[in-house]
């Protein structure tokens, strides 16, 4: 197996991002159209924050009966800024592939956006990886 092999070798760098000002709808478009889990919030180029589809899904459970379009109920309550993981793990694309995967491996969610300074360049998911790692055998 390739030792020290950088993060930036495998991160996803067609990025697709949302900004505080867009609507869960928006949100839920892109998770559908792209068939992705994760999307990074930005403001230009700076990384501000993460959306999953599966913090979507938690709200989609709310309190609404079932008369009630669940999107028009919850989607209006609620924004990006107050759904999206603020302060996410960020890594450098020079981290080592083995370093993020002990990142992941020791927490709850299942992506990691990549960042030079601020600014948002890519991200790498627990799927980018197992492939890494299958793809090595």
């Amino acid at each position: 197996m390739k030792q020290r092999v950088p993060i930036s070798q495998i991160m996803t760098k067609e990025l697709i991002t949302l900004t505080p000002k867009d609507s869960l709808y928006d949100a839920e478009k892109l998770f559908i159209k792209h068939n992705i889990r994760h999307l990074p919030i930005v403001e230009g180029q700076k990384l501000v924050g993460v959306v999953s589809y599966s913090d979507l899904l938690k709200i989609s459970y709310a309190d609404v009966t079932e008369e009630d379009d669940i999107e028009a109920v919850v989607y209006d309550m609620y924004t990006i800024p107050q759904l999206m993981a603020k302060s996410p793990v960020t890594v450098s694309p020079e981290t080592n592939i083995k370093d993020v995967a002990e990142t992941l491996s020791k927490v709850s969610f299942h992506s990691i956006p990549i960042v030079e300074g601020e600014d948002l360049v890519g991200i790498v998911t627990t799927t980018d990886l197992l492939k890494y790692f299958i793809n090595q055998y």
